[in-house]
């Protein structure tokens, strides 16, 4: 009785498991169907399709270091100092002026380091200057001698009288001068500085990015093969287990005719309703794995898993085992040059590269060339010193160097140290990456050839089971065999069907491993990708 009640939990457990597989909507789809809708719909390769977009902005806004500023900036003020008191203590106001300044012009940085500033300024003051001005004649005095040949006669005479006078004089003054100043380094900050350094960076990581993304279409491409494989061969399965479960059913058919009528005895019968058993637990263990198959292809497909929800994906195609002449050096000379993650570890050492060439400029002393030209103006009116501007009155330049030693300079010398040291490191994870790839590709390719060679060993393997289940069948009905042994022959027949199937499955998924592995798994599947 407990043997039945287990009988019929299985058998209510497959119907509802066929009731779910029912619900769904059969949809055909083949291989390249599926790719096509991956390109477009899977997630990764979306979030990844943002990166170079992200990487080339970044580059732009680094650019944005050499466009010029516009600057003006106009301004009035007023003053007014405090008088005092003259020579003869006397009083006078203080000195009262206004202005008027206007300031314009463009700065900003070249390409080869040149810092530059061109603009111009004028202004316009005006006001009243007090004080006092010296040697003002005021009066006379009389000055008296006395003649020392006449005592009695006094001479006299008039002298004049100077002092200091306080006074407020108006004025008015219109200044300006106009020109450029260029600073040029010569050693330090020449051949390369932070802005220079920063755009060869963000070049090479915009590249990387599109690597990236070649990358990820790549391994989502091998992931919807696999998957793709995968489904079939779960198909496969539980049509090989729907077969092995017809079997045991029917060896239980005759087994319990054989009961009733004497020729076998219960304990046949029991083998038989066991292997039936165990053949509809393996039908539900099939019927689970092709469902948990079905969401590993369909999240690959989407990026709405709610559309897919009901659809029951139906590949167009078996699998079959065609034969593949494997060339290792061919395939090692591919990995190398097309891999995108070794074009993008080899970009890497270049960006290190390019910050150990910055940081051994940084050792370099600061010498910069400087220099001016320009025109000076001044008048009584803006038209006045406009009119001067205009004829190039008043010229002015100036040409110099500035030299800044560190004496120390210990943070550039480190930091030096530091940028070849991490380059070194870079190249060599690059020459692990690269024996890593060139093992993997030979890994790949044995692989290959055994799941080949697996593939016939397994057919035939299944072809004498066969012939072994049939002739043991035969035998059991001439009465020379037992239950058993046909009920073992039939356990060998579906695990040698298996192997076949899964034989074949592991045989072009090592195919397309290979592809991956060797960079051409995108020619394989005739996907050109193109990068905007």
């Amino acid at each position: 009785m407990r043997l039945l009640g287990i009988l019929l939990a299985l058998a209510t457990a497959n119907a509802a498991a066929l009731a779910q597989t029912n619900r769904w909507q059969p949809r055909s789809m083949s291989l390249e169907d599926c790719m096509e809708i991956a390109l477009h719909h899977n997630l990764d390769v979306l979030i990844k399709r943002y990166s170079p977009e992200i990487n080339r902005y970044t580059l732009s806004a680094v650019y944005g270091a050499y466009d010029p500023s516009f600057f003006a900036r106009g301004e009035h003020d007023y003053s007014l100092m405090p008088g005092g008191l003259d020579a003869q203590e006397r009083p006078y106001s203080g000195t009262e002026s206004e202005s008027g300044v206007f300031n314009l012009g463009l700065q900003g940085l070249l390409p080869w380091g040149t810092t530059y500033n061109l603009g111009g300024r004028l202004s316009d003051t005006y006001g009243t200057l007090a004080g006092t001005i010296p040697g003002i004649q005021t009066g006379f005095t009389t000055n008296t001698f006395i003649d020392a040949n006449n005592p009695s006669t006094n001479i006299s005479f008039l002298t004049p009288v100077f002092s200091s006078v306080p006074v407020r004089v108006p004025f008015e003054n219109t200044l300006g001068s106009i020109g450029i100043t260029m600073t040029q380094p010569l050693l330090k900050n020449f051949w390369i500085d932070a802005t220079r350094l920063q755009i060869l960076i963000d070049k090479a990581q915009l590249k990387i990015s599109e690597l990236d993304l070649r990358f990820t279409v790549m391994n989502t491409v091998f992931q919807v093969e696999q998957a793709y494989d995968l489904l079939i061969y779960s198909q496969d399965k539980i049509r090989v287990q729907q077969r092995a479960l017809e079997l045991a059913e029917q060896q239980l058919a005759e087994n319990k005719k054989r009961v009733e009528v004497g020729a076998m005895a219960p304990l046949d019968e029991k083998q038989a309703e066991s292997q039936a058993a165990q053949s509809r637990a393996d039908l539900l263990a099939a019927l689970g794995g092709e469902e948990t198959q079905q969401r590993v292809l369909k999240k690959l497909l989407s990026d709405d898993y709610f559309k897919w929800e009901t659809v029951s994906i139906q590949p167009t195609i078996k699998l079959v085992a065609l034969p593949q002449k494997f060339d290792l050096q061919e395939s090692w000379r591919k990995g190398m040059k097309l891999r995108p993650d070794l074009i993008e570890a080899r970009l890497s050492v270049d960006q290190q590269g390019h910050r150990v060439r910055f940081q051994r400029n940084q050792l370099f002393p600061q010498l910069d060339a400087v220099g001016s030209y320009g025109y000076n103006a001044g008048s009584k009116e803006f038209s006045g010193a406009l009119d001067q501007f205009a004829g190039r009155n008043n010229p002015f330049w100036t040409v110099g160097a500035q030299l800044t030693i560190p004496l120390a300079n210990i943070s550039a010398r480190n930091n030096y140290r530091l940028a070849k040291a991490t380059k070194e490191q870079i190249a060599l994870q690059l020459r692990q990456d690269e024996q890593n790839v060139l093992i993997q590709i030979e890994n790949d390719v044995a692989a290959a050839n055994t799941s080949f060679q697996q593939v016939d060993a397994t057919r035939e393997a299944r072809i004498y089971a066969e012939a072994a289940l049939d002739a043991e069948k035969k035998k059991l009905e001439s009465g020379k065999s037992t239950s058993f042994v046909v009920l073992q022959l039939t356990k060998d027949l579906t695990t040698a069907e298996n192997a076949e199937i899964n034989a074949l499955a592991t045989y072009n998924i090592a195919l397309a491993q290979i592809a991956l592995d060797e960079g051409t798994i995108l020619e394989r599947q005739h996907i050109t990708l193109e990068m905007k």
